[in-house]
C-alpha cells in the first residue's frame, strides 16, 4: 500500500476508533433493535445517569493508601499515611486527600472488590476491570504479547454507548487522553471487540507538555485531504470510497456504511470541534482543576456529557519523568518509592481534579445524570516491600488483584457511605465481597440498560455479561 494510501485509511480508520485492530465480524443486536434503530431504546425507570465518566488510574491504585487504610495493622502493612474524615459521617480517607475528603458526601466507597486474575498483572486486570469478564488462558499463556481479539468480550462503555441514541453529533464512546498502554502492548478490554468495530471508542490524544491541546484523529485532516476538500462532498465521497476498496477483504465490509457516515458526520459538522476547545473555558474553572494533562482530560469529559456524551474513559496518562522514582512507568504502579510517590504526586494531582469535577458537576446540576466511577485494574500489595524494587527498604507494593476499592457518585449514587469491607490487614474482601462483573453490572444499572441479550454474526443469541449483580442498594 502506497504512503498516500496509508494516510487515507489511517483518516477513515481513526474516525471509527478502530485502527490497529484486527478486524472480525460484528455481532448484532437484538434483531428488533436493529430493525428500529437504537434512537428507539428508552432506559428501564431504574437508570437516572445520561452519561459515564470512568476515571480509571493505569498502573494499580492503592487501595491501603488511599479508601481502605488500617490504621491498627502492623507496622509493615499499615505505612505512614492516617485516615481523616470527611464530609460524611462513618466514611474516612488517605489524609493526602483533603479537597476529596469535603466532598465525600456526594461518594460511594467500596472496598470489598476482588479480581484476581491467574496472571496478577496488568492486561489482565484491565480486562477484567472493564469487561467484567474473568480472562481466559489465554492472558497466562501470552502474558503481555496478548493482543486484543475480535472475540473478546466488550468493553462496558461500549455496551452503554450501543444501547444510547447519538444525539451529539460526537460518537457515544469517547476515550482521553490515551490508548493504554504503549504498542504493541495495547491493553485488551477497552474495544467493542465482538459488539462490533461500530460500537468501539473514538481516541482523543492529548500530551502531557500540552494539556490543553487534544487532538482527535478524525478531526484533523491526513496527508494530501486538505481543507478545501471540506468545501465539496462529493470529492470528500470520493477520497473515501478510494480507501474503501483497501477494505474490501475485511469481514468488517458489512460495516462499512457506518464508518462512512461516522467519519463524514465528524468531519463537516461545524460544531463537532468546539467541545475540545478547553481555551475557551473560563481560566477560574481550569486552574480548580489543575494545570495537568489528567485534570483537563477531566474537565473535556465534562464538556462531553454537557455536550450528551453517553460515555467517556479518561486513562490517567503516566508522567514519564516519575518513572525511575517510583519504579513504574510514571503512574499508579508504585513498585518502588510507594509512598513518596503517592504523597507528592500522584494523590495531589488526583485529589484536586477528580474534585473539582464533582464540584463542577454538582453546580452546573448535572452530577445526578452523570455517573461517576473510578477504578484501576488492580489494588497493591498491603504488606510493604516489593522485591523487585529492594525489598522493604524499597518502600514499594508490588500487583495485587485480590482486592481494590472502587469510588462511585452521581447517577442516582445515594452519596456518604461505604459498601463492603476487606480484612484487617487489606487482604481479601471480607464483609460483602464483589468482583468487577458487580461493578459492571451497577454501572448498566445506573444507565437504564436491563437487558443484555444480542446476537452473534451468525444469528446464533448470547448474553454480553450473565456473572455479577448490580449494587442497587447503593442508590437513592
Amino acid at each position: 500500500m502506497s504512503h498516500t494510501k496509508n494516510r487515507r485509511a489511517f483518516l477513515v480508520a481513526s474516525a471509527s476508533g478502530f485502527a490497529g485492530l484486527h478486524f472480525g465480524m460484528p455481532a448484532k443486536v437484538l434483531a428488533d433493535e436493529l430493525a428500529t434503530g437504537p434512537e428507539t431504546f428508552n432506559p428501564s425507570s431504574n437508570g437516572k445517569a445520561k452519561s459515564v465518566i470512568l476515571f480509571f488510574l493505569c498502573g494499580g491504585a492503592s487501595h491501603i493508601d488511599t479508601w481502605d487504610l488500617k490504621p491498627d495493622a502492623p507496622s509493615e502493612y499499615r505505612g505512614p499515611f492516617q485516615p481523616i474524615s470527611t464530609s460524611a459521617p462513618g466514611v474516612w480517607c488517605c489524609e493526602h486527600l483533603p479537597l476529596l475528603a469535603k466532598q465525600a458526601h456526594h461518594l460511594a466507597v467500596i472496598r470489598s472488590v476482588c479480581g484476581t486474575v491467574n496472571t496478577n498483572d496488568h492486561h489482565a486486570g484491565y480486562y477484567y476491570n472493564l469487561t467484567g469478564h474473568v480472562p481466559d488462558s489465554t492472558f497466562k499463556i501470552q502474558g503481555n504479547d496478548r493482543r486484543p481479539y475480535a472475540d473478546d468480550w466488550p468493553f462496558m462503555g461500549s455496551i452503554v454507548g450501543s444501547r444510547r441514541p447519538n444525539q451529539a453529533g460526537l460518537p457515544n464512546v469517547i476515550t482521553l487522553p490515551h490508548k493504554p498502554s504503549k504498542l504493541p502492548y495495547t491493553r485488551p478490554g477497552q474495544f467493542a471487540a465482538r459488539l462490533g468495530v461500530e460500537f468501539d471508542p473514538l481516541y482523543v490524544q492529548g500530551s502531557v507538555e500540552e494539556p490543553l491541546k487534544f487532538q482527535v484523529p478524525s478531526l484533523v485532516l491526513s496527508g494530501d485531504v486538505t481543507a478545501e476538500h471540506l468545501q465539496s462532498r462529493q470529492q470528500l465521497l470520493q477520497r473515501l470510497d478510494a480507501a474503501r476498496s483497501e477494505f474490501e477483504n475485511s469481514p468488517a465490509r458489512q460495516t462499512w456504511k457506518q464508518h462512512q457516515q461516522r467519519t463524514l458526520e465528524l468531519l463537516l459538522a461545524s460544531g463537532t470541534t468546539k467541545v475540545f476547545d478547553l481555551e475557551s473555558e473560563h481560566k477560574a474553572t481550569r486552574t480548580r482543576y489543575g494545570t495537568s494533562l489528567n485534570a483537563m482530560s477531566l474537565l473535556l469529559a465534562r464538556r462531553l456529557v454537557e455536550a450528551g456524551t453517553p460515555f467517556v474513559t479518561v486513562f490517567w496518562k503516566e508522567n514519564e519523568a516519575l518513572k525511575d522514582q517510583c519504579k513504574s512507568a510514571g503512574g499508579w504502579d508504585t513498585h518502588g518509592n510507594n509512598f513518596e510517590c503517592l504523597k507528592n504526586h500522584l494523590l495531589p494531582e488526583f485529589d484536586r481534579a477528580f474534585s473539582a469535577l464533582i464540584e463542577d458537576l454538582e453546580q452546573r446540576n448535572l452530577l445526578d445524570q452523570t455517573l461517576l466511577v473510578v477504578n484501576s485494574e488492580m489494588g497493591r500489595t498491603p504488606k510493604i516491600g516489593d522485591p523487585r524494587s529492594g525489598g522493604v527498604s524499597g518502600a514499594g507494593r508490588d500487583h495485587w488483584t485480590h482486592c481494590q476499592s472502587v469510588l462511585m457518585a452521581g447517577g442516582g449514587i445515594q452519596g456518604g457511605q461505604t459498601l463492603g469491607s476487606s480484612d484487617k490487614l487489606g487482604e481479601y474482601p471480607e464483609e460483602h465481597p464483589l468482583t468487577p462483573a458487580d461493578i459492571a453490572k451497577t454501572v448498566y444499572y445506573a444507565t437504564g440498560i436491563d437487558d443484555l441479550r444480542a446476537q452473534d454474526s451468525q444469528g446464533r443469541p448470547y448474553n454480553l455479561l450473565e456473572e455479577g449483580q448490580p449494587m442497587k442498594e447503593l442508590f437513592v
